[in-house]
């Protein structure tokens, strides 16, 4: 797939679908179906336009692209969002971004797609207009709730990964750089890989998960893991959250390696052990789960 930054993009017909598309969920890739083109916007408009209301993002835009890349999608095109682009008015937007850079024959958008300046431009408005056939994707539901990266924030938050992971389409992936930490892990005979969450990205609730995980830079084979987030209560460290992953069968030195987290099941919540020989003993419990959900 190429991806192309809209300043560089030149003209051709296209069938383009245009959103946010944080995390590319279920209700995502019915707006892009059919598309050959996908426009989006980084950094995510609501950190530009209204920085205090930006939502914790599902997807970073490597992960976004990979996504993308796998329905099928020719070309990512990134709009740099900023406050300049802000202020275009919605019809600038139809007719310098869509038909005029991107020379769009069709436009994909879900129902809700607001844009241009003070978000006036709606899918009413791309419908009227007839240079490009416009295609209106109503908002998909599942078990009764309406698909959206709010509601999948919501869940992973509580810790529920594997029903994200559902309404993603793809497990709910994170990655950060691998950093030193207090070396406790490998005191106990679990040496971890440790990642600071970055605020703006969602980190799943505290407790212990079972996952994939591999390095991205560089890149490495995928391990089966067990991964504990929070504050670890049994011990007084000082630190904030933490991300800590047990990579089961590997040996080696990753750190400052990209590592990558592909999250499976949630394996119980975080809890304060009387002893460190009861943290122990539960720690080969939370292994030998990772490895029989992850092998």
């Amino acid at each position: 797939m190429k991806i192309t930054r809209l300043p560089d993009v030149t003209p051709r017909p296209r069938r383009v679908a245009v959103g946010t598309f944080d995390g590319v969920h279920l209700g995502h890739r019915e707006v892009i179906a059919g598309s050959d083109t996908v426009l989006t916007f980084d950094p995510h408009p609501t950190s530009v336009v209204q920085p205090g209301a930006a939502p914790r993002l599902l997807t970073d835009l490597r992960r976004k692209a990979e996504l993308v890349e796998s329905l099928g999608v020719e070309e990512l095109v990134i709009i740099p969002f900023d406050r300049e682009f802000a202020a275009r008015s919605a019809q600038q937007f139809i007719d310098d971004v869509l038909v005029g850079a991107l020379g769009a024959t069709r436009v994909s958008v879900g129902e809700n797609f607001r844009f241009g300046h003070k978000a006036r431009g709606d899918s009413e408005l791309l419908r009227a207009d007839g240079r490009f056939e416009t295609r209106i994707a109503e908002l998909l539901e599942v078990d009764g709730e309406v698909v959206s990266s709010s509601h999948i924030r919501g869940l992973l938050l509580g810790g529920a990964v594997e029903y994200a992971g559902h309404l993603l389409g793809d497990r709910f992936t994170l990655a950060g750089e691998v950093a030193h930490g207090d070396k406790r892990g490998r005191e106990l005979g679990y040496p971890t890989a440790n990642i600071v969450p970055d605020p703006v990205f969602v980190t799943p609730g505290h407790g212990v998960y079972a996952a994939v995980a591999r390095t991205l830079d560089p890149p490495g084979p995928a391990y089966p893991s067990a991964v504990s987030i929070g504050v670890r209560p049994t011990f007084v460290t000082g630190r904030g959250e933490l991300i800590e992953a047990y990579l089961l069968d590997f040996d080696g030195d990753i750190y400052g390696a990209t590592l990558e987290l592909a999250f499976r099941k949630r394996l119980r919540g975080e809890k304060r052990f009387e002893s460190v020989d009861a943290l122990i003993d539960q720690m080969a419990l939370d292994v030998d789960a990772a490895r029989a959900i992850c092998s």
